[in-house]
């Protein structure tokens, strides 16, 4: 292997390992969610005919804002994964919003983490030996 090769080989792992640690679809509005729920916004089930008409007509996975009275509101509607409706305040959202860049700062930091421990490994190791694997992807 040349030596200008290792910088390719090392980004190409770097990626595979980022794609693999991405999560499903399903997944990401999970751990939304739990975010939802844990910065206070208030589950309400969509189990009338009435409840699922109304939900059809909010964006499924996205915030929309809207006034009650003299209060600003904010709801998530799912009809996916718990097929319900997240109602919050405007506190309740900028709790969400603040877990969630601390969440994304510390996937960052991570990620900064696995991709030094990667390098320092392919130092570590040395040369690796594509021999015994035969001819393939890399000629």
């Amino acid at each position: 292997m040349s030596p200008r090769s290792i910088p390719v080989l090392a980004a190409c792992l770097a990626a595979a390992m980022a794609l693999s640690a991405c999560a499903t679809p399903q997944q990401r509005v999970e751990q939304r969610e739990d975010l939802l729920s844990a910065a206070g916004f208030t589950i309400r089930p969509a189990n009338t005919p009435a409840r699922q008409q109304a939900m059809a007509k909010l964006p499924p996975h996205h915030f929309v804002q809207r006034t009650h009275g003299d209060q600003v509101v904010y709801l998530y509607a799912d009809p996916l994964v718990c097929n319900c409706l997240y109602i919050g305040t405007q506190e309740a959202y900028g709790r969400y919003r603040q877990e969630r860049l601390q969440q994304r700062l510390l996937d960052q930091q991570q990620q900064i983490v696995d991709e030094q421990q990667m390098t320092a490994d392919q130092f570590q190791e040395g040369a690796w030996d594509w021999g015994m694997w035969g001819p393939g992807f890399w000629r």
